[in-house]
C-alpha cells in the first residue's frame, strides 16, 4: 500500500468558513466569529454556528486517494430519534462524484424546550475517497451541513495545495434552519448550495438553525465578511420563538440592513421574506414539536387574534418586509426584495410538502434553490452578471 502524504490543515484550505478555532487535536471551522459567539452567550447558537453548512476543503492535487480524519459531532434532539450520520461529499472539478460518512464521532444532545446543549465525548473517524482521476484537478470535500466537524488530519497519495481563487463572485447568505439545510440529504443539496452551483458563485452560508433573529453581532459579521453579493432571509425564526412584536421588528430590520451597508455600501443586497408554512401563515408562535404526533412535526401555540396586538406571523412579516424594502429602495438602488412565496408557496406545499410543517426535504430544497437561482442570478435578476 502506498504511504500517504500528510498535509497540515490550515484555514487557507477552507472555503465557506468565517472563522476557525485551533483545538487540542486540529481545526474547527466556524460560521460566526468567536467575538459574536461570546456576545450571543447561547449554547444552541454556538452549536449551530459550529455546524459546517457550506464549508468545504478546496484542494488542487493529482492524488487518487484522499483521507480525512475528523471528529464529527452529531446533534440529537431530546425526544426524537437520532438521524443518520452526516455525509461528506466529494466534488471533482465541480462535479459530485462520491459521498461518505465518518466512523466514530461525538454527540450534542439538545433540549428543544430550553435550548440547553449537553456534549458527549467521542472518537475520531476517517473519511476516505479513492479512485480519483490521476491528473491535476480541483477537488472539494463538503463537510456535513448539520454536524460540527473538527478536522484532525489530511492525507493523500500526491501533494495537496489550496485551490487557487477561480475569480468567482462570493455570495454571502444569511437565514434560518431552512437556509442551513435541515432535512436536505447532503451538504451540496441544501437550497443555497443548489443555487450557488447553478449560478457558478462561491457560497458563504450563514444559515443558522433557530438563530436568524436579527442579532446585531450577525449583522456585524455580514458587514465584515468579504462578499460581492449578499442576501438576507428573515422571518420564520422570529415567529417560531415569538421573540418580538411588530413595534420592535420594523426598527430591528432597518438596523440590521444599516449595519450591513456600513461594510457593503454598494453591494447588491437582496432581502427575502419567508417561504410558505401553513403552520404559522396566520397564527403566531411560539412553535414546538407536536407532542401528540408520532415522529417529528411542529405545532404552534399562538392565537391568531394576537396579530391585532403586533404578534408576528409569516403573512404580516412579508407585508412589512415588502414595505420596508420599498421605502429603502428609494435611496438604495442596489437593495432588492424577493417574496418568499416566489420560492415556495401554498401550491408547492400540496405537491412537495414540508414533512414537519416547517422544513423542506431534499426535493423542496432543489425546488427552492433552482427558483432562487432563476429569480436572483438569471436575466435581469439583482445578482445577474452585468
Amino acid at each position: 500500500m502506498t504511504e500517504l502524504i500528510p498535509t497540515p490543515l490550515t484555514p487557507a484550505l477552507l472555503r465557506g468558513a468565517v472563522d476557525t478555532r485551533s483545538t487540542q487535536h486540529g481545526l474547527l471551522p466556524l460560521r460566526l466569529p468567536e467575538a459574536a459567539l461570546a456576545q450571543g452567550h447561547d449554547d444552541y447558537l454556538r452549536l449551530m454556528a459550529s455546524q459546517a453548512t457550506g464549508v468545504r476543503l478546496a484542494l488542487r492535487t493529482a492524488a487518487t486517494v484522499v483521507e480525512l480524519d475528523v471528529v464529527a459531532t452529531r446533534t440529537v434532539f431530546h425526544g426524537t430519534p437520532a438521524g443518520p450520520p452526516g455525509l461528506f461529499e466529494l466534488l471533482v472539478d465541480g462535479a459530485l462524484t462520491d459521498e461518505a460518512a465518518a466512523s466514530g464521532g461525538a454527540s450534542a444532545g439538545v433540549n428543544m424546550a430550553t435550548g440547553a446543549v449537553t456534549y458527549s465525548a467521542g472518537t475520531a473517524g476517517t473519511v476516505r475517497f479513492e479512485g480519483l482521476p490521476g491528473r491535476e484537478k480541483d477537488i472539494e470535500i463538503w463537510l456535513p451541513h448539520s454536524e460540527v466537524t473538527e478536522l484532525i488530519a489530511l492525507r493523500s497519495d500526491a501533494p495537496v495545495q489550496a485551490s487557487p481563487e477561480a475569480g468567482k463572485r462570493v455570495w454571502l447568505h444569511h437565514g434560518s434552519s431552512i437556509s442551513q439545510g435541515v432535512d436536505a440529504a447532503g451538504p451540496t443539496r441544501t437550497w443555497p448550495a443548489v443555487a450557488a452551483s447553478r449560478a457558478g458563485v462561491e457560497l458563504v452560508n450563514l444559515g443558522l438553525n433557530g438563530n436568524a433573529l436579527l442579532d446585531p453581532f450577525t449583522a456585524r459579521t455580514l458587514r465584515d465578511t468579504r462578499a460581492h453579493l449578499i442576501s438576507v432571509k428573515i422571518g420564520i425564526n422570529l415567529v417560531n420563538t415569538d421573540l418580538m412584536r411588530m413595534r420592535a421588528f420594523t426598527p430591528a430590520v432597518h438596523g440590521f440592513l444599516d449595519t450591513i451597508r456600513e461594510g457593503h455600501p454598494d453591494t447588491p443586497l437582496l432581502l427575502v421574506s419567508p417561504i410558505h408554512s401553513p403552520l404559522v401563515e396566520d397564527t403566531p408562535g411560539p412553535t414546538a414539536p407536536d407532542p401528540g404526533f408520532p415522529g417529528l412535526r411542529f405545532k404552534t401555540f399562538g392565537d391568531p387574534a394576537d396579530t391585532a396586538t403586533g404578534h408576528l406571523t409569516l403573512r404580516t412579516i412579508r407585508q412589512e418586509l415588502s414595505r420596508i424594502a420599498t421605502e429603502r429602495m428609494a435611496d438604495d438602488p442596489r437593495l432588492h426584495y424577493l417574496d418568499g412565496l416566489d420560492l415556495y408557496n401554498e401550491e408547492d406545499f400540496a405537491t412537495t410538502p414540508l414533512p414537519d410543517l416547517l422544513h423542506p426535504d431534499t426535493a423542496g430544497h432543489a425546488l427552492i434553490g433552482e427558483r432562487f437561482a432563476r429569480h436572483a442570478f438569471a436575466g435581469h435578476g439583482p445578482f445577474a452578471s452585468r
